[in-house]
């Protein structure tokens, strides 16, 4: 048994949150389609920021494979709104401002910085396939590469 709520090869619970543009956003909404959660600590940070917009600049390609991207953080809907506009992102953020979605994906740790530990959301991404299960996830992750990584394992290449 896994330590996290989701375990790879079995159902995701679905979830409903807040989203940018007013919209709240089930899991279960995106049946049949291929849903790709990635995981972010903050908006307008350097590492989120080129995260989102690599997410951006690869959404047509996922979406032409039958996937659809959902970029889940901490911040209100009306941050998300902004870094929407700001950075011309082309997918929905969500807002799990109580990290009960985050506890759930056991993204929502203790993390350490400059000596100081506090709470926060660990990089991850996690691909659901067209059955609501999850196919495979990837955890602490780094950005440069990884949305190229993620589109191969949709795309059926790895």
């Amino acid at each position: 048994m896994s330590e996290f709520g989701v375990q790879v090869g079995q159902p995701v619970a679905d979830f409903k949150l807040p989203a940018s543009g007013g919209e709240e956003i089930t899991l279960s909404q995106f049946r049949g389609q291929k849903v790709v959660i990635y995981f972010y600590p903050k908006n307008m940070t350097p590492a989120c920021t080129q995260e989102a917009c690599d997410f951006r600049d690869l959404n047509h390609l996922f979406a032409e494979h039958g996937a659809v991207i959902l970029g889940i953080s901490g911040d209100p809907v009306t941050s998300h709104d902004k870094f929407i506009q700001k950075q011309g992102l082309t997918f929905p953020l969500l807002s799990d401002a109580n990290h009960e979605i985050s506890r759930m994906f056991g993204v929502w740790q203790v993390k350490k910085m400059y000596g100081r530990e506090y709470e926060g959301i660990v990089r991850s991404t996690f691909l659901i396939d067209e059955e609501g299960k999850l196919l495979k996830e990837w955890r602490g992750v780094r950005v440069k590469g990884h949305t190229e990584e993620v589109l191969k394992v949709v795309k059926g290449e790895v």
